[in-house]
């Protein structure tokens, strides 16, 4: 299992309620899929970058999951023909290496 973040933009426009329709549909989405500590994030309304769509503004909404990569996807697919996400993107976390005096604590606790 691997560690996934997803950031999504929805359109500005939208009022609570259908915010928290769509962030529910995707977490529910993911449940759905087999992923495993789903947690959201709704960022609120932020200042883009630069204009999307006419918008200046967006709704961003953060997912962190634990999942095998299949949902990536199914998710991103369902996401691209949503017309109030904006934008979307996801990655995929690795985990941090530990550095070597705690490797070498970690030798010397086992040894002992």
């Amino acid at each position: 299992m691997n560690s996934y973040e997803l950031m999504v933009i929805l359109r500005p426009d939208l009022n609570e309620e259908r915010v928290s329709q769509e962030v529910n549909k995707y977490q529910d989405f993911l449940r759905d899929n087999e992923a495993e500590e789903v947690s959201v994030k709704v960022w609120g309304k932020r200042r883009l970058a630069y204009q999307i769509r006419r918008f200046n503004d967006g709704i961003y909404v953060l997912f962190n999951f634990m999942g095998d990569g299949h949902q990536i996807a199914l998710i991103e697919r369902d996401m691209r023909l949503n017309d109030n996400v904006m934008r979307f993107l996801s990655i995929k976390l690795t985990p941090e290496k530990p550095e070597k005096e705690e490797e070498e604590a970690v030798k010397e606790a086992i040894e002992a």
